[in-house]
């Protein structure tokens, strides 16, 4: 059992059954009345986020998550299927459990897949990935005084901003936790 004084970000607690992760939390010391800790859950299975309050050094029941890094094999509209490195084991996992990482994943990809007693309930998608860019307007010589963007799409189907020079065709790096553009590569 952990305590809400105990919180940081991307902690699992078990709430009335269900699994929430800790997205923000802040502690508040009122100059009146007792400190309490203000916190937003997103619930893992759902992703609806919610917020909760919680007086200081209540105590929570934390989730101790097992990770297990995983290789993105093929995926079809509904199911992702990946592979253990190590085992070679393959299991299937739902669009739902994929969530937004879903944007940034290509076949051969690395994945975290976070497990609860042998059950898939979270995967994470590396922090930054390299993807093509595979549609982009050109941009205009002489836009670049305001350091301006353009919308391009990537090899997932997602679009991102992109500076006005990066040309159709170029591999970029992608921040998956914003979804912001980093740099070009090589």
């Amino acid at each position: 059992m952990a305590t809400s004084n105990e919180f940081r970000r991307g902690m699992v607690l078990d709430i009335n059954g269900k699994y929430y992760q800790i997205s923000e939390f802040q502690h508040v010391n009122p100059g009146k009345g007792a400190a309490f800790v203000r916190s937003k859950l997103k619930d893992v299975l759902s992703g609806k986020v919610i917020e909760k309050t919680w007086r200081a050094g209540e105590r929570v029941t934390e989730i101790r998550l097992e990770r297990r890094p995983y290789q993105l094999l093929y995926h079809t509209d509904s199911l992702y299927t990946v592979m253990d490195p190590n085992t070679y084991e393959q299991i299937d996992l739902s669009v739902d459990l994929i969530g937004d990482a879903a944007n940034f994943l290509t076949d051969n990809s690395q994945i975290d897949v976070l497990s609860v007693d042998e059950r898939p309930i979270m995967v994470e998608a590396p922090n930054f990935v390299e993807l093509t860019i595979t549609k982009s307007d050109p941009g205009l010589k002489g836009d670049t005084a305001t350091g301006g963007t353009k919308p391009a799409t990537l090899e997932t189907g997602v679009i991102v901003q992109v500076p006005l020079f990066v040309k159709e065709g170029e591999k970029i790096r992608v921040d998956t936790r914003t979804g912001q553009y980093m740099e070009r590569v090589k």
